[in-house]
């Protein structure tokens, strides 16, 4: 039975670093409810998923790098937010409940989607949506490190819907501050001891190799077709945390 728990786990692993490259989203919102199915607690499943999480940022930076998409620059403003974001996450994960929350941020990304399906995005950024995406920077920190689901969730609608970036460099660039804020997430994950560093092994390979093809893939996609897939991806991520709610055994 453990033999085929880490064969699924692995085949997981593997489509979640392909989607989570190809979308910027790390991938961790297909681990989460992979995990959520194992009867482990809500602060193992975040801080594990983190490690997949920060496996995909770092092969996708790597080939991302190489195809130089990446704005380094804004990454790291970005980056520089995001990190206290994360250490927070990591504390609150085993301090609070988090089906309320998971409602109001499942509405939230619906409402996201819903955006960036619709307009075509902003010609120019101003001070004011800086301001703002730092803001949000540090929340997807938070959001990262409390789910384990990765902050590309907002990272990707804010560069692409308020700073009007094109997609192919928001994905690069979303992979490159995911790697970042995984880093010190998980870093906090550990002193805590919430990881499960087993399954965190399987999940690192699989999402890793994962990555890598969808690196590759992510060339050949058109950039509306790519803006699509995210809104559509942040949909099922909001449809998901629903069910978690209403639905716990699901």
């Amino acid at each position: 039975m453990e033999e085929l728990i880490t064969i699924i786990l692995a085949i997981v692993s593997l489509i979640a670093g392909l989607l989570g490259s190809l979308l910027g989203l790390g991938g961790g919102f297909i681990i989460v409810p992979a995990l959520s199915f194992m009867n482990i607690t809500p602060n193992q499943i975040a801080s594990t998923s983190l490690f997949s999480v920060l496996s995909t940022s770092s092969s996708s930076t790597i080939a991302y790098a190489k195809q130089k998409r990446i704005d380094y620059r804004l990454g790291l403003r970005f980056a520089i937010f995001a990190i206290p974001g994360s250490i927070l996450g990591a504390y609150t994960s085993s301090l609070i409940s988090l089906e309320s929350f998971k409602l109001y941020f499942a509405i939230i990304l619906i409402g996201t989607s819903i955006y960036m399906l619709k307009r075509r995005g902003i010609t120019k950024s101003n001070k004011n949506l800086i301001i703002l995406a730092y803001l949000a920077s540090f929340f997807a920190g938070f959001i990262s490190s409390l789910f384990g689901i990765g902050g590309g969730v907002i990272y990707m609608p804010l560069m692409i819907g308020l700073l009007a970036m094109p997609a192919k460099i928001s994905t690069a660039t979303s992979q490159f501050i995911l790697l970042i804020s995984s880093i010190s997430g998980l870093i906090t994950h550990a002193y805590l001891g919430h990881p499960d560093y087993i399954l965190a092994i399987v999940l690192i390979i699989g999402t890793f190799l994962g990555a890598q093809i969808g690196a590759k893939i992510s060339l050949k996609i058109k950039e509306r077709l790519l803006r699509d897939l995210v809104a559509l991806a942040l949909i099922a991520i909001a449809i998901r945390m629903i069910i978690s709610v209403f639905n716990p055994s699901v």
